[in-house]
This record gives C-alpha cells, sequence and structure tokens, in this order.
C-alpha cells in the first residue's frame, strides 16, 4: 500500500465515521418524535372516547397510531444497533491505517526485519474490517428502507385519521387538531428518513 493510498483510504474511512455521526443524530431525533407520537395518540384514544360512538373510527385508528409508534422505535432500535456497530468498525480500520503507516516508516529505517509479515497481516485484517462495513452499509441501508416503509403506512394512518375526525360532531374540531399534528409530525418523520437514504454513506465504496 503506497504512502498516498494510506492517505486516501484514512480520509476516507474518516468521512465514512463523520456520516455515520450524522445519521446518528438523525435517527436520535426520530426517536425523540416517535415517543411524541405514543403520547399523542394515548391522549387521542381518550378524547375519541370522550367524544363516543361518532368518533369510534377515529379512536381504532388511534390505537393504530399508537402501535405505529412503538414499531418505530423498534425500527430505530435496529437503526443505532447498526450504526455503533459501523461505528466500530471504521474506527478499528482508522486505528489500522495510522498503525500500517508507522510500520512502513519504521521499514524505511529497518528493511531487513520481518516487520514486512506484520503489515501484511494487518493489511489483511484491515480488508476483512472494510468487508464488514460494507456489509453493514448494507444492512443500514436496508432497515432505513425498511423503517420509510413503516412511516409511509404512518402517513395513511394519519391521513385516515383526519377524516374520521370530520364525523365526530361536537368534537370534530378537537378531533380534527389532534389528527392533524399526528399528520405534521409523521410528514417530518418520513422527510428525516428520505434524507437518510441519500447520504453519501451509501454510495461509498
Amino acid at each position: 500500500m503506497t504512502t498516498a493510498l494510506t492517505v486516501s483510504n484514512q480520509a476516507s474511512a474518516g468521512i465514512d465515521l463523520l456520516r455515520i455521526v450524522r445519521i446518528n443524530e438523525e435517527i436520535k431525533s426520530v426517536v425523540g418524535v416517535a415517543f411524541k407520537i405514543n403520547i399523542m395518540a394515548l391522549n387521542a384514544i381518550f378524547l375519541a372516547k370522550r367524544a363516543g360512538t361518532a368518533a369510534r373510527g377515529f379512536g381504532v385508528l388511534s390505537n393504530e397510531l399508537r402501535v405505529f409508534s412503538q414499531d418505530l422505535r423498534t425500527s430505530m432500535g435496529v437503526l443505532t444497533d447498526l450504526i455503533h456497530r459501523c461505528v466500530n468498525e471504521v474506527s478499528v480500520v482508522l486505528q489500522d491505517i495510522r498503525h500500517t503507516r508507522l510500520l512502513r516508516a519504521a521499514v524505511t529505517m529497518s528493511p531487513q526485519s520481518r516487520l514486512n509479515e506484520i503489515i501484511s497481516r494487518r493489511e489483511s485484517g484491515n480488508d476483512a474490517h472494510k468487508a464488514r462495513l460494507s456489509s453493514l452499509r448494507k444492512q443500514l441501508q436496508r432497515a432505513l428502507d425498511d423503517a420509510f416503509q413503516l412511516v409511509e403506512l404512518g402517513g395513511v394512518l394519519a391521513k385516515s385519521a383526519k377524516i374520521e375526525a370530520a364525523y365526530g360532531q361536537s368534537f370534530a374540531g378537537s378531533l380534527a387538531q389532534v389528527s392533524g399534528e399526528f399528520d405534521g409530525i409523521v410528514e417530518e418523520i418520513r422527510l428525516s428518513l428520505q434524507s437518510l437514504r441519500r447520504s453519501a454513506f451509501f454510495s461509498a465504496n
């Protein structure tokens, strides 16, 4: 591995690490919003009960949105775990690159040593970490796609709740306000995940 290639690999791994951190921050914000949906859904279910039979459909959808929020948090947990594993692999790759560079510098001062064998083993190990990172990258992308599909379903539920709110008679205004908040929050999550799916981390080698 030439010095120029080593520097290039180190820069690439550093950029990967930065991208992963950004993805992680966005996912943490989605988790917080998902918790809000759970609280809102509980309040909506209570409101639907007060409204009686006229809001029965709204109550059913509110319960489905509560289940959705729990499923979304589970999905975000899977993403968080994959991100932590990605961070670990990239950190090891960066460490290996630094150590290999130091060993190569040592070889120039002691060409007869067995350092070349050590370097060769390190480079093989580095390749293995890169392969694992590539696999994790694909797993993370699939998990993001799954989460996005889940949020698309949440959007359908929220829009259906807006329709059902109109049948709430004297509670229609309150139900419409709650369903509008549902719709806004789910759309916010959808846009966040859509942005994450376009991250350059997934197009890297």
